[in-house]
């Protein structure tokens, strides 16, 4: 029923990315028990680490000084080896330690891995992706309006992966890299500060290098979440309008279009595994420059005494591989954090869109309407600017059927669209018995109306369910009722399981008169109080049309009922009509009384009493103002 023609994008403002890391950690914090369960661990393997790295310098220095005599040195971490133990016994002592940590490490391991899977998940992607289908489900028509059907697939899958990123892959290993860097920076400098300056003089160019590498890359990546957006959007247009593409046979040029937008996908991912895969290589060549200082500058320091060659050089070698090992996940983690803030961008843009249409503070529950409807001086912009309904006045008493008349684009279906509040009124009231439709309670409004679309859609599932949709407590009994209003029962009945017959997509399985069928069940089992039908026999054949009619006369009856309407049967069975145009009412009336006077009415209806001979000449001789 919403019409999106002309209708703008939202304007938001973007946030800054310091904006977005605050709000990424904010969403962290939810997790923040999970979270230190994670780094508890990695604490635990980053001791073991040492320790293990201890005990191999340890023995390394233990043998040199059964070879040669060299003094033991005490190391860092006060270990000492027992001295009345033959040497093959402190060797295999030392070599059980050794094995036994990297056992407990290779657990420990697992059981981060396990951590981390059900923290990110498990727990944050579940509850992002449902805060965000939450949110989608509560926002107006016109966040619809504005945003394609791929952008909003792509936002719930892709983009929540993308903000489970920032959690595994940039907040957890950032945390972990900067405590293992400070216990290595501390341990080496307290082997030789002298040492330690050196090895760690190209930090400063890593960091440079790394804020360059993330100004660079990330405006390719928001432009990468646009192709991908672009390429979703058109397959789910293709995947719609497969019979469309088929009955015109072109396949051919469908294909070629998902092929080019595959190619510009790929493409523009080159780009950014290129630059990637530049900055990775740049970044561990600084590191091995520093192995380079290392072996110079410390095998000097060991040849002049001045360091122990197992608890000084190879400890030191060890802490300096396992550093640069930490600071080659800098390239990894800044790759991550630009994919994980583009993504969340747009997740938040969800998050963040207004609620333009809800239930307002202290509005009146009002649990059964007597059907009133009331358009005083009612207006309407999608933007604000241009209106699309123009001063409506319209009074409408319980149990009247209205008839609507207008060309497309005349303003039918949004003036049908303010009454379930799809839409507000950007100028005057729509008043349902007597009260202003902003101030009743939006469950209780939505739940006295009922809506049958011009193609209706129904869900994959079972036919039940479709006509209990809005009323998913309803009995078999009340299900069958509303069936049997809606003519539908019978048909039904000839289903292979009747009512537990489980519709393909969009209910593709049945005939058109079928489906309108039980869209007018499933309307009609709320027992609403208003009835809106958007053109509802627009779209079927003639034979059908006089079963659907019988249809909607059982389920007009007694209720105040607005139909959008071009055929001439549809339009008697009207209490009144009005004619539309340009977003105004332009004529108003009975049939017979619109049919006695000049206009658009006569002029359209006239269309439909003649036969093909007389058309033009009537087309022909039609004055200025009868005709639509």
């Amino acid at each position: 029923m919403p019409s999106p023609e002309s209708t703008p994008p939202v304007a938001t403002v973007s946030p800054s990315n310091w904006t977005l890391i605050r709000r990424l950690f904010g969403l962290a914090w939810r997790y923040r028990l999970r979270c230190l369960q994670v780094l508890g661990i990695q604490l635990v393997l980053l001791t073991m680490g040492m320790i293990g790295l201890s005990f191999t310098g340890l023995g390394i220095d233990y043998i040199r000084h059964r070879v040669d005599g060299t003094p033991l040195v005490t190391n860092q971490l006060h270990l000492s080896l027992p001295a009345d133990w033959p040497w093959s016994q402190v060797l295999l002592l030392l070599g059980g330690l050794i094995l036994g940590l990297a056992v407990c490490r290779a657990l420990l391991n697992y059981h981060y891995a396990v951590a981390v899977n059900l923290l990110v998940q498990q727990h944050l992607v579940r509850d992002l992706r449902g805060e965000v289908y939450d949110k989608l489900q509560r926002l107006s028509f016109r966040f619809y309006d504005a945003n394609s059907t791929g952008s909003i697939i792509t936002r719930v899958t892709g983009d929540v992966q993308a903000v489970r990123m920032f959690v595994d892959q940039v907040l957890i290993p950032s945390v972990i890299m900067l405590i293992s860097l400070t216990v290595y920076v501390v341990y080496m400098a307290s082997l030789s500060p002298a040492l330690t300056l050196a090895c760690l003089a190209t930090t400063p160019v890593l960091a440079l290098m790394s804020m360059w590498f993330a100004r660079r890359i990330q405006p390719r990546y928001a432009h990468n979440r646009t192709l991908v957006e672009k390429l979703v959007q058109l397959l789910a247009e293709n995947i719609q309008g497969i019979a469309v593409a088929k009955g015109f046979g072109r396949e051919g040029e469908l294909r070629e279009r998902f092929a080019v937008a595959n190619r510009e996908v790929l493409t523009q991912q080159h780009g950014i595994f290129w630059r990637v895969s530049l900055y990775s290589p740049a970044v561990g060549l600084l590191t091995r420059i520093n192995m380079m200082v290392l072996l110079g500058y410390g095998g000097w320091l060991v040849a002049q005494g001045k360091l122990p060659l197992g608890t000084g050089l190879i400890v030191f070698a060890g802490l300096l591989e396992q550093f640069s090992g930490q600071v080659n996940t800098v390239a990894n983690i800044v790759n991550s954090v630009q994919q994980s803030l583009i993504g969340a961008r747009r997740v938040f843009e969800i998050l963040d869109a207004p609620i333009e249409v809800k239930t307002a503070p202290g509005a009146r529950r009002l649990p059964r309407l007597t059907g009133r409807v009331t358009f005083d001086n009612v207006s309407f912009a999608y933007d604000g600017i241009a209106p699309v309904l123009r001063n409506i006045e319209l009074d409408v008493q319980p149990g009247q059927c209205v008839a609507i008349l207008g060309a497309t684009g005349a303003g039918k279906s949004v003036l049908m669209s303010l009454i379930p509040r799809f839409y507000d009124p950007t100028q005057g009231r729509l008043l349902l018995d007597g009260h202003d439709a902003r101030q009743i309670h939006l469950d209780d409004l939505r739940r006295n109306i009922g809506i049958v679309f011009q193609e209706s859609f129904l869900f994959s599932h079972t036919v039940a369910a479709n006509i209990a949709f809005g009323h998913p407590d309803a009995s078999p009994a009340q299900i069958e009722k509303a069936a049997r209003i809606a003519a539908a029962h019978d048909f039904i009945q000839g289903l292979p399981a009747g009512y537990a017959t489980v519709l393909g997509e969009s209910g593709n399985t049945l005939s058109g008169g079928q489906r309108q069928r039980l869209a007018i069940a499933r309307a009609v089992l709320l027992e609403p109080a208003i009835l809106l039908l958007d053109d509802p026999t627009a779209a079927i054949d003639s034979e059908t049309e006089h079963e659907i009619f019988a249809a909607l006369d059982r389920a007009i009856a007694g209720r105040t009922t607005f139909i959008v309407a071009h055929r001439l049967s549809t339009l008697r069975r009207a209490d009144f009509i009005i004619v539309m145009d340009d977003g105004r009412i332009v004529q108003r009336g009975t049939h017979e009384e619109l049919m006695r006077v000049p206009g658009p009415y006569r002029h359209v209806a006239s269309l439909q009493l003649v036969d093909g001979s007389e058309l033009a000449q009537l087309g022909a001789r039609a004055p200025k103002g009868d005709r639509a």
